[in-house]
This record gives C-alpha cells, structure tokens and sequence, in this order.
C-alpha cells in the first residue's frame, strides 16, 4: 500500500507541474482531465500526509516514554492510545482511497423506469419511484430534466426516461439498476388484498462524445406524428423522432417535445448512453470473476428491492437490509441504503485486493 502512496505523490506532483504550463492551461481539453486528477489525488496525499505526521507522533512519544522526566513520561504514555487509533483509522481510509475508481462515478445518467408486472398498479409504482428518485436529487441539488413519458389514464407511468446531472450522480445510484418490487393493497382493491407488483429500473451512466461516437450511416431515422396529449399540434406535426442503431438494433423514441430537432438531441442522448450501457456489460461479463465480488449484477431481471407497504417495510435483497422507515424512503431518504451497499462493495474490493 505504501509503495502506491509514493506513487500517488509522485504523480500529484507532475501533475501539479503540468497545470501551470501555459500550454495546457491554453488547451481545456487536456486541462480539465488534469484538473480533475489533480483534485482527486490531492485528497489522498492530504490524507497520507496526515497519516505520517500521525506515525511521527507516535514515534516521538515513545521516545518520550524514555525521558527522565515522569511528567513528560506520563503524557506521551496517555496520548499513545488515541494516536494509534488515530493511526488504524488513517488507514482504514486510506485503503477505501486507494480502491480502483469507477470511471462512470462523475458521470450525469439516463434514469428509465419501466412498469413490470402488475399492470395499472405497477404503472402507479412506476410513478412513486419516479418522485422518490426526483426527491432524493433535490436533497443533493441535481438537476433532473424530463426527456420521455408514456402515461397511464389512472396517472401512472408506462415508461418515463429522465437525465439526473449533478455531482457524482452515477456513482450515488448505479445500484439502483434492477427489479424494484411492491406489495400493497391498490386504490381499486374492494376486499383489502394485497398485490404484488414490479417495475424496472435502469441507471446508465451519461455517454460523452468521447465515450462513444456513432456513425450517421448506422442510423436509421422515421418520423411520424406524436400521439397522446397535446391539442391539434400532435396531430398536424411529424415531430415524433423513432432512431435506429443497425449495428446493434438499440432503438429509441422520443415524441415529448414540439420540435423534431429537440426530440432527435433527446432521442440520440439515450441512444448513446444506451449502447455505451451495452459496451459496458460485455466489458462486465468477460469478467465474471470479479462481477461476483460486486453488489449485484446490475442485470435488470434481478429482484432488488421489495417494498413493503403494509409493513412499512423496504428490503434490498443483496445486503439483507430491512428498513423499517418506507414513508421517509419514498420521500428520498434513499441515503441509508445508498451507503450500505457502496460498503458492502467497498469491502468486496478490500477482500479481493487481499487474497
């Protein structure tokens, strides 16, 4: 481990070099990338610098521990507990820094939620996830910008597709990808029976250019006249944008918007990111091994969560959590979970460096 901190400190300092080269403070491209890595490491060098500054205490009190004079023994014997604990802690910490990086962590993502089983009611959850997602980004100040729905006449959502940009956004929820699970009794139920419905989830981490680039040739492009709500204007306009990738058969439709060009930017967003969510799980399944040693597959089939209404119960199937608290949660008190599993996948990481 300590071989990789003088590494980092190594590296913190070229980097810190190249950012006050001209040349690359003229040239954003390669500036903002440094500029990112520069903070990143400053964060671990602070925390290493700490670290010896730690040990040297603690190398100075048994020093101390010598001395003729029994008040200064005394003192360097009572701080000498609280500075290895100190100690132990510093490293704890700076293991976790020290673990690979998820690329996608800084990422914006395409949220998709799709009703599952359960018709109308699966429907209607599709919606709560909906505004318990857009509640939890309001309590970190994300943006979350609308860019498909396809409503229900009982006010659910069929599918509803939303970009969340922020800080960190995908690195907060790239465990929500799967089967969200509910158990309550429905509005139209008359006996009091409860039902059991799903819906899916998708977090794809926003594509960047850089990330992946389409060819125009591989696209196919229909346009036809949006349907749904929206006066004679829907039905007058071919603004509807239906965008096909030969290569891979992914296809997105976007029909929200009044203008054709705004539903093409929205529909080759989700594209992208979709085909870059595509690229990532073959990269994912060549390595299967360590897929094992991460919480969940990410596949969207796989039973997450259950919700628990009459309980008041929410139950995430991976870590074996149970909150008892599912008001709070379907009001964005998501952060509970968050945390446990990005520990649990933390300690997966620890556990596999080691053996």
């Amino acid at each position: 481990m300590f071989a990789n901190l003088e590494n980092v400190v190594d590296r913190f300092r070229e980097v810190e070099g190249l950012l006050s080269d001209p040349t690359i403070i003229a040239d954003q491209s390669r500036y903002r990338p440094l500029a990112k890595e520069h903070s990143d490491l400053a964060e671990v060098v602070t925390v290493y610098n700490n670290y010896k500054q730690v040990c040297s205490d603690i190398e100075g009190n048994r020093e101390l521990l010598q001395d003729s004079d029994p008040e200064m023994k005394e003192l360097a014997k009572e701080e000498l507990p609280a500075l290895e604990t100190e100690k132990t802690a510093i490293e704890e910490t700076l293991r976790l820094l020290l673990l690979p990086k998820d690329p996608n962590d800084d990422k914006n993502i395409i949220l998709e939620i799709r009703a599952g089983t359960g018709g109308d009611e699966a429907a209607l959850f599709a919606a709560d996830l909906f505004r318990m997602y857009g509640r939890y980004a309001d309590r970190n100040r994300w943006k979350v910008e609308l860019m498909s729905v396809s409503e229900t006449d009982g006010g659910g959502f069929k599918e509803v597709i939303a970009m969340i940009s922020g800080e960190r956004v995908y690195s907060r929820l790239k465990f929500e990808s799967g089967t969200h699970r509910v158990q309550r009794v429905p509005d139209t139920e008359t006996q009091g029976r409860i039902h059991t419905s799903a819906c899916t989830v998708a977090v794809l981490p926003e594509a960047e250019d850089v990330d992946i680039e389409i060819n125009n040739a591989d696209l196919r492009i229909d346009l036809y006249r949006a349907s749904g709500a929206g006066g004679q204007h829907v039905n007058k306009t071919e603004s509807a944008v239906r965008l096909t990738h030969i290569p891979t058969g992914v296809v997105v439709a976007c029909q929200d918007e009044s203008s054709q060009h705004k539903n093409k930017a929205r529909a080759l967003k989700i594209l992208k990111s979709r085909i870059y969510d595509q690229m990532m799980s073959a990269q994912q399944a060549e390595m299967a091994a360590d897929r094992k040693n991460q919480v969940g597959s990410g596949d969207r089939s796989e039973r997450i969560r259950t919700y628990n209404y009459p309980q008041g119960r929410c139950t995430d199937h991976r870590i074996g959590l149970t909150l008892y608290k599912l008001d709070a949660i379907m009001q964005g008190d998501v952060d509970e979970i968050i945390e446990a599993l990005i520990t649990d996948q933390q300690a997966a990481q620890m556990s596999q460096q080691e053996s």
